[in-house]
């Protein structure tokens, strides 16, 4: 794993695992409280320097460090599939993404945020400055360690901000990756990484050089940092359990989006479709469709395994639970060669009661349960009344009944026949208990900006 001065100093090393063998990989450094302390301490003594760059000098060296990535892609291609055990093909595209959000944000910085320069006081004029935080802790979790590291140190590094990047403890590789590319394009410090467990995020947390916090993770890891974090800033993505409401008049192509969707990465993505929701009339129909769609779908061949053994363990817990009446109407089996390691086939549940296991949490694997409703408004109230509020989808051709729905469900993003299709322009961010704050988009600058008014007596 290549290594910069902000990164090298450890206390002890991190056991890594395959998770598409279940065998052990080289181990990564763990970061101590004396590393965290030194590498926050670093970062603030590069943050008058970063932030005092104009607005196109840290745009260029954002460039900088997208090409050095590009360049680079198949060395981020090797290090994400050794730490989550994705395919290939999946990872390309996630890959492209991740560099095409830092060239994003390397533009975004440089358009005009002020919301009220001008003349609005008598014989005064007043603008607004938007400041960074100062340091900020990025702390990203193991299902896409890359993107997510990238949607939170992009925007915080052009808002101005020094950035100390904690990767899970599982996924260490590309963190290590763009935190050597960022100390040769954006200069000494200013992207750092600590690869660590619980104990090394918490140090960082509790430390008080840190002015901003962004967490991506579970609730109770969120609200242990929410804890911690006093009054500082804090933005949090805490997961989901995003429901796909299936109209009678549905496109004859949901079923196969619906269940690529559930199990890309392994159906480990916090807005992946999880509870598939639809009229009585009509839910034999649904229940036949996805299962057909879920027997052409293997683990191995068409998604990886999951990341690691608590989390195969969590969701054998989660089905075991479940009740007694619950159908497995899909193909419980591996693609071939897949016996070993951390895999689990897709899923596709059916007869399911609300109060369920499998509808109540957040999965977290390639699972898709299926309930019938008696009308619209039961689909509803069916898809809010769950505690998260992260994503959904509303599937069916009959465009006011599909924006009625659409514009009623409580979540942070909702796509009309499609699911997990995102962007750079477009904001994500949850409600309720899938957390707070705005990642993509423009929104997101401000997540790591603070507003200052000045007013000028001109008179």
């Amino acid at each position: 794993m290549p290594e910069t001065s902000a990164d090298t100093a450890s206390d002890a090393c991190l056991p890594l695992t395959d998770p598409r063998t279940g065998r052990p990989r080289d181990p990564a450094p763990v970061s101590g409280t004396g590393r965290v302390a030194a590498a926050v301490a670093a970062a603030r003594a590069a943050l008058p320097g970063w932030a005092g760059l104009t607005t196109a000098e840290r745009s260029r060296r954002l460039l900088r460090l997208a090409s050095l990535m590009e360049d680079h892609a198949q060395d981020y291609l090797r290090a994400e599939q050794a730490g989550t055990g994705k395919p290939a093909a999946e990872l390309t595209g996630e890959i492209e993404q991740c560099i095409d959000l830092v060239r994003f944000y390397a533009g975004a910085v440089r358009a005009d945020l002020t919301p009220a320069s001008g003349h609005r006081l008598p014989g005064r004029e007043s603008w607004v400055r938007w400041e960074p935080l100062g340091v900020v802790a990025a702390i990203v979790p193991w299902n896409y360690p890359l993107m997510m590291a990238v949607w939170r140190f992009a925007p915080a590094l052009a808002a101005g901000n020094t950035v100390i990047l904690k990767p899970a403890e599982t996924t260490p590789d590309s963190a290590l990756l763009v935190a050597a590319h960022a100390r040769e394009a954006l200069g000494p410090d200013v992207l750092a990484a600590l690869p660590g467990g619980r104990a090394t995020g918490r140090s960082l947390v509790m430390s008080r050089g840190v002015d901003g916090i962004a967490f991506t993770g579970s609730r109770a890891a969120g609200l242990d940092v929410v804890a911690r974090a006093g009054l500082r800033r804090v933005s949090l993505e805490l997961g989901g359990n995003a429901a796909a409401v299936v109209l009678p008049d549905a496109p004859a192509y949901t079923y196969e989006r619906l269940v690529g969707a559930s199990t890309y990465n392994a159906g480990q993505s916090c807005a992946a479709p999880a509870r598939v929701l639809t009229l009585r009339e009509s839910y034999e129909e649904v229940v036949a469709g996805l299962a057909a769609a879920m027997a052409g779908r293997r683990a191995g061949a068409d998604f990886g395994p999951l990341n690691n053994p608590d989390q195969v363990k969590r969701l054998d817990a989660i089905l075991e639970a479940s009740d007694a009446g619950v159908r497995k109407v899909s193909p419980l089996s591996l693609g071939e060669g897949e016996e070993d390691g951390y895999w689990r086939p897709g899923m596709v549940l059916a007869d399911v009661p609300d109060d369920d296991p499998a509808v109540r949490e957040e999965v977290f694997g390639p699972v898709l349960t299926v309930q019938a409703l008696d009308d619209t408004d039961a689909l509803l109230r069916a898809a809010n009344g769950v505690p998260h509020a992260l994503a959904a989808s509303v599937w069916g051709r009959d465009t006011a009944a599909v924006l009625r729905l659409a514009t009623r469900l409580d979540a942070g993003e909702v796509w009309v026949n499609c699911h997990l299709e995102q962007t750079g322009e477009l904001p994500h961010g949850g409600r309720k208990e899938s957390g707070h704050g705005t990642d993509l988009s423009v929104l997101a600058l401000t997540e790591y900006q603070r507003p200052k008014t000045v007013t000028v007596n001109v008179e």
